[in-house]
């Protein structure tokens, strides 16, 4: 044996040196075909990251918001391009089609599953944070932004113009506008103006052809498939523009929080009859999880946040006619302007400066697990018993529920890629998050998130059972973009998008025959039509 291994080492050795030689060489090759396709206008080479450069690693993780996929373990791209023009965009695409190369693309970071830095194959990234400009125009009540800012940038500059204006998207505002729009976009205007996608009029996408398109010149269909279909399965999105919304000078907000010793049942039971047929101006979002009660043991709470568009006299009159129950007071109410309840729903103080709003950096980073359901009726109280032992079992797993109901169901199902319209009560995330590295404990809170998920099976969505895309899982499938594509990326599409699948499919197989824009769920060609 110890002859074998003594003449089988050198050739081990020649392997793996061939191997690193030929990968430095297609790095090289890829490398020289961006300097060719550069513009002397706006060189690309300040652009480009490799393991070699001092930057490469803040570079990279400094958009990973998931601590999962930041360790030594996991895969790191051959190389960054932070592009810094829409040709630097064009000359990624085709330098990596020439050399056969998994292009991932990343605006925000903020995607669940790490599929826009992460890849099981060679794979570069194409990382869009300095595309950052926004433009707008209170006269129009339009604005033109580009696919790297952030939401809190959008609304910080949206208030500099305005303070009777605002945009329905979510409550983060270090989620990338990127991935967060063209999957969607949901936040707590929902009820009263819809999603992000559905607050969208053009937008500049750079084909797999390096062609800068916008929407008269990619067509109905294109622009329908990035508006909640997810954009990197079709192109790289590099701005929207996006229809402004009127807000009120002044906003009220509250969070009231009940546990199981103060009546949460019943005030849970009574949200889900009223939440998604409350006044559209109103939004209260629920939580579930587990405190500490009177005596010290674990208890359930449910906490109740809101965003109300209008002063707390209009508010109060709503709740007391139709959700009593909660008991809201005056004092729980507090007013303010819609960019400072943007700050309230993230955490921070009332009275914090409007520019925190321009941090890119998360307030916390944790290792974290999601997955997402929809509920269509009012799940009883004796379920709602059931539901509370095994939080109270599980610990570490919340669930939220965000309320539908309002402009969201009046929307047609098939007005954009995302289906989840009318006959929907809530949407439920699923969420745990640790500080903790390392194998075990990640399948620990993993499985505790699962176990869950499975619990709620008879309370939610069925044949398929929903998910919502922008709450990206791998549990639900992953496309190995083989000869099996189309069979693989219908599984998870279905959950995704329902009727709305097919529609996506023709669209990418028209648009990408060669499926040059993929991911781990990407949406798929037709069967045996590639190249």
């Amino acid at each position: 044996m110890g002859i074998l291994w003594a003449t089988m080492l050198p050739l081990l050795s020649l392997f793996l040196l061939l191997s690193l030689s030929r990968q430095v060489s297609a790095t090289e090759s890829f490398i020289h075909c961006l300097l060719n396709h550069s513009q002397p206008s706006h060189p690309i080479s300040a652009a480009i990251y490799t393991p070699n450069n001092g930057s490469f690693s803040s570079v990279l993780q400094a958009y990973i918001r998931n601590l999962r996929f930041n360790t030594t373990t996991t895969r790191k791209p051959f190389l960054i391009v932070t592009a810094l023009h829409e040709f630097h965009i064009q000359a990624a695409i085709v330098c990596a089609q020439t050399h056969n190369l998994q292009m991932k693309i990343r605006s925000g970071g903020h995607d669940y599953e790490g599929v826009s830095y992460v890849a099981e194959v060679p794979f570069f990234v194409l990382d869009m944070f300095n595309l950052r400009s926004i433009h707008i125009d209170v006269e129009s009540e339009t604005a033109w932004v580009q696919a790297g800012a952030t939401l809190g940038e959008v609304y910080y500059r949206i208030y500099e113009k305005s303070n009777t204006h605002g945009f329905p998207a979510g409550v983060c505002p270090t989620v990338g506008v990127g991935g967060h729009f063209s999957g969607g976009g949901y936040g707590n205007m929902m009820r009263k103006y819809g999603l992000s996608v559905d607050n969208i009029i053009d937008a500049q996408l750079v084909d797999v052809k390096g062609r800068l398109l916008n929407r008269k010149s990619m067509g109905e269909d294109l622009f329908w498939a990035i508006r909640g279909g997810g954009g990197a399965s079709f192109g790289v999105v590099v701005s929207y523009k996006i229809k402004l919304v009127r807000v009120p000078e002044i906003v009220t907000v509250f969070k009231v929080a009940k546990t199981l010793e103060q009546n949460a049942t019943d005030i849970v039971s009574k949200w889900q009859h009223v939440a998604d047929k409350l006044d559209e101006n109103l939004f209260i979002r629920l939580i579930l999880d587990v405190a500490n009660g009177t005596n010290k043991e674990n208890t359930g709470r449910a906490t109740f946040f809101a965003l109300f568009l209008g002063d707390s006299g209009q508010l109060l009159s709503v709740m007391n006619k139709s959700f009593p129950e909660l008991g809201l007071k005056k004092s729980d109410c507090n007013e303010t302007s819609w960019v400072q309840s943007v700050l309230f729903w993230t955490n921070f103080a009332l009275g914090t400066p409007n520019d925190v709003l321009l941090s890119r950096v998360p307030q916390t980073l944790t290792y974290l697990k999601r997955k997402s359901d929809y509920v269509k009726e009012p799940i009883s109280k004796a379920g709602l018993e059931l539901i509370w032992k095994k939080l109270i079992e599980l610990k570490y797993v919340a669930l939220t529920f965000n309320p539908y109901g309002g402009r969201m169901s009046e929307i047609p199902a098939e007005a954009v890629p995302f289906p989840h319209r009318a006959g929907n009560l809530a949407k439920i995330q699923y969420a745990a998050n640790w500080n903790e590295g390392g194998e075990e404990v990640t399948d620990y809170y993993i499985n505790l998130t699962r176990k869950l998920y499975s619990f709620m099976t008879p309370f939610v969505s069925k044949n398929p059972r929903e998910a919502f895309f922008n709450y990206k899982d791998l549990d639900l499938g992953i496309n190995h973009n083989g000869k099996a594509s189309y069979q693989e990326g219908r599984v998870y599409g279905i959950q995704y998008f329902k009727g709305n699948f097919n529609r996506l499919v023709e669209i990418k197989t028209k648009v990408d025959p060669g499926n040059f824009f993929r991911n781990e769920q990407s949406i798929p060609t037709l069967p045996n039509k590639r190249k």
